[in-house]
């Protein structure tokens, strides 16, 4: 009986974590799925340590390599949706940082960061999809 408590309070306590606790506010990602071929030259500098930005999403995506065949995708919509220009990306002077030009918030880029906001007083995260590879193309989709 114990153990069926334990494996029920379990259950609870992930599904509670769910992006369902995000503020009413924040932006959702939204149902897509995208496949390109990484032997498309647009993608030459994500096949290192690099980024591209494609249309898609609300207001484009930047997808990153994060090393180790690992890629991460980010909306470059403002999280709060309070300007009508994407976020702005300096992968020169400021790699691990979207901005959005309207208020002037930053979201960190990253793994294990997800997007967190870098600007006091901001809680949405920046909109985060999922980017696998699978054989030579990338596959970006909502989770």
């Amino acid at each position: 009986m114990f153990k069926k408590i334990l494996l029920f309070i379990s259950f609870i306590t992930i599904y509670s974590c769910t992006e369902n606790n995000l503020p009413e506010n924040c932006i959702r990602p939204i149902s897509f799925s995208i496949n390109r071929s990484l032997e498309n030259p647009e993608f030459n500098s994500i096949l290192t340590v690099g980024s591209v930005e494609i249309d898609g999403g609300y207001k484009g995506i930047l997808i990153m390599n994060a090393g180790l065949d690992r890629f991460l995708a980010y909306d470059k919509i403002c999280p709060v949706n309070d300007c009508n220009s994407p976020m702005v990306y300096d992968e020169i002077n400021r790699p691990n940082i979207l901005k959005c030009t309207c208020d002037g918030s930053e979201y960190g880029l990253g793994v294990g960061i997800g997007g967190q906001p870098q600007t006091e007083g901001f809680v949405c995260p920046a909109v985060e999809y999922s980017a696998v590879k699978i054989g030579n193309s990338i596959r970006i989709s909502n989770f």
